[in-house]
């Protein structure tokens, strides 16, 4: 068993940066292959697959165009999403997600934070 926790989300203009963090808990994550990842929804929207990354391998949607990373602090079971230049669409709720693989499909991580708002004002 696995606990998300995402924190960092939080009210930016555009252009901003902003860095959110997933802490893990529970079942060590770095003593085996598994893939984290970071979605997002958006109000009135499907959840979208953001990035993702297992070991050193990276996955990641068209739309972050390089504004965004994917890092992890194995020490502190931690996972960051770096957001550059961030754009008003990006306004939406992050989750972060444990699986195995680095699928781009929600119903393939198996499990879930409750997920952190960011809002980029124009």
């Amino acid at each position: 068993q696995v606990q998300l926790v995402e924190s960092g989300g939080r009210l930016v203009q555009a252009g901003d940066s902003l860095r959110l963090s997933c802490a893990a808990s529970g079942q060590t994550f770095s003593s085996y292959a598994i893939a984290m990842g970071w979605f997002r929804q958006a109000p009135g929207k499907e959840r979208e697959f953001v990035i993702s990354r297992s070991g050193t391998s990276v996955n990641y949607a068209d739309f972050v165009k390089g504004r965004f990373t994917i890092s992890r602090d194995n020490v502190k079971n931690t996972v960051y999403l770096q957001m550059n230049s961030l754009k008003p669409e990006d306004t939406a709720v992050y989750y972060c997600a444990a699986g195995y693989s680095l699928s781009s499909i929600a119903g393939e991580y198996k499990y879930w934070g409750q997920g952190t708002q960011v809002t980029v004002s124009s």
